[in-house]
């Protein structure tokens, strides 16, 4: 026998009468800063790679193993992740995730050789697919409230979108004034602070229910998803004809394909596809997967164009991607507090990505001599009101209504879609810029501003593919979601089994 209660009655975190109730603001604080540590360790290391190049001697050829071994532990083991949360109870699981990312990242931080370094960016991608998805699975079981929890989503999915920028700063201020080891020692400042928060905040809770481990379907999709990860990583320096990213790509793609297929008969799948085939919930992992395609464009080819062509350092780098920070924040808390309310997530989600479409598009037409301000600010504030009026949504719709039980996957699937489109974007994105300097640089008279123009160019390219991409997944995903509003107060109802 079954009946329906709502998650306010059964969760202690949102009963006035709980004495955590009334820390509920401070837990998406404490799970703030967690999100925040994962989200900038992607881009805040990549401003340290030269010196940290420098310093352990490894060659331009194994640096891409620095980036590449923390996308393929996190995008494949997500999520596993996820579904750990589910069985053990995600408070347990989100501080064991903070503690091994903090000493993964004292590994890293004191490492002596390139191997090590390595290793130590591997198991701290590996501790990030544990705690991401447990981040996110206690924000959305802790605002059940639909005026809170869009507030609280609108807070939280700013901080997803601005992190990458933010880590960009971060990086250009610790290795500029500290020391490459610095971008990996700031995470123990992190990981300290929401540990102590979180194991005085949180509630430890189990589901009623614990299913046993598919373990045949965390194989398959662990391996799928590192083959498509790899894939595309090894086409950045291999190309796309080479064998190994072919079979990599190939396979993994088959391994996925298998996967599905196993949820079908499993009795207890990973990943239960009711989760993925709710019109709303595919749509907004569609579009989180497309916005992590273009978004990671954006900041590595905006990087190379602020440095190498403006002649901007490390940190002004940094600073220069405050205002589309300040754009993502304003729009994620319109469109989760003003417009969700009034509007189904069609006229939200799919408007959001046609507009950073749009920033995009502004950004071709940057050349050798535009200004900051009057060229690449617009550009930026523009693309980060399409961001945040998108990610914003998108999370919150992704993670509404799941099961009791499933809360953890469907916040996996958030962070699995962000991870693999952010590796297929700046692999392919990479790889399609490098193409478009080689026949430049073959249709036009060789010379030092010849090569200066082809640079150019390729930027121009990268980004007019980024805005074809978002404007292709603004349709989709304005075809799939639901036009009508659906109430949260109801989806965030739960069936519980007596």
């Amino acid at each position: 026998m079954s009946t329906n209660v709502t998650a306010e009655r059964s969760d202690p975190l949102t009963t006035g009468g709980d004495r955590q109730h009334e820390r509920r603001w401070w837990i998406l604080v404490v799970l703030g800063i967690a999100q925040l540590m994962v989200v900038l360790d992607t881009t805040v290391v990549n401003i340290a790679l030269p010196s940290a190049q420098t310093a352990l001697g490894f060659s331009n050829g194994d640096r891409q193993w620095i980036i590449t071994a923390y996308a393929l532990s996190f995008g494949s083991l997500l999520l596993l992740g996820g579904r750990l949360g589910d069985m053990f109870g995600v408070k347990r699981i989100f501080l064991i995730g903070l503690a091994g990312f903090a000493l993964a990242s004292a590994l890293g931080g004191a490492a002596t050789s390139f191997g090590m370094l390595v290793t130590a960016r591997a198991i701290q991608g590996a501790f990030g697919a544990i705690l991401a998805p447990a981040a996110l699975s206690l924000l959305t079981t802790t605002f059940t409230n639909p005026r809170e929890r869009s507030k609280a989503f609108g807070i939280y999915s700013a901080i997803v979108g601005s992190g990458a920028a933010i880590g960009l700063l971060l990086g250009g201020l610790l290795t500029e004034y500290l020391s490459w080891r610095w971008c990996m020692y700031v995470n123990l400042v992190f990981a300290a602070v929401a540990f102590v928060g979180g194991s005085m905040l949180l509630h430890h809770r189990i589901s009623e229910n614990r299913k046993p481990l598919d373990v045949p379907g965390v194989l398959l999709v662990s391996a799928g998803l590192f083959g498509l990860v790899y894939g595309f990583s090894h086409a950045e320096t291999a190309g796309w004809s080479a064998p190994l990213t072919i079979g990599f790509l190939i396979g993994g793609a088959v391994l996925l394909v298998g996967f599905v297929l196993s949820q079908l008969r499993a009795a207890h799948p990973l990943l239960p596809l009711r989760v993925v085939l709710d019109r709303n919930r595919g749509g907004s992992y569609l579009a989180i997967f497309v916005v992590g395609v273009a978004m990671f464009g954006v900041f590595l080819f905006l990087t190379y164009y602020l440095q190498q062509t403006l002649g901007f350092s490390a940190v002004k780098s940094g600073l220069a991607f405050l205002p589309m920070t300040a754009a993502v924040v304003f729009t994620a808390q319109i469109g989760t507090n003003v417009l969700a309310r009034r509007v189904g997530p069609r006229w939200i989600i799919g408007p959001g990505m046609a507009i950073a479409a749009v920033g995009l598009w502004m950004f071709t037409r940057l050349d050798l001599t535009s200004g900051y301000v009057a060229d690449v600010m617009p550009a930026l504030i523009v693309f980060g009101l399409g961001l945040g009026l998108t990610f914003a949504s998108a999370m919150s719709t992704a993670t509404a209504g799941v099961q009791h039980g499933d809360e953890g996957v469907a916040s996996a699937m958030v962070n699995t879609g962000q991870q693999v489109g952010g590796s297929i974007g700046t692999s392919l994105l990479n790889t399609i810029a490098a193409t478009a300097i080689t026949n430049y640089l073959g249709s036009h008279t060789p010379g030092k501003e010849t090569v200066a123009l082809a640079t150019m160019h390729s930027y121009h390219v990268a980004f007019g593919v980024s805005a074809v991409i978002m404007l292709g997944g603004a349709v989709v995903a304005g075809l799939v979601l639901r036009p009508k509003v659906t109430p949260l107060s109801l989806q965030a109802t739960q069936t519980v089994a007596l």
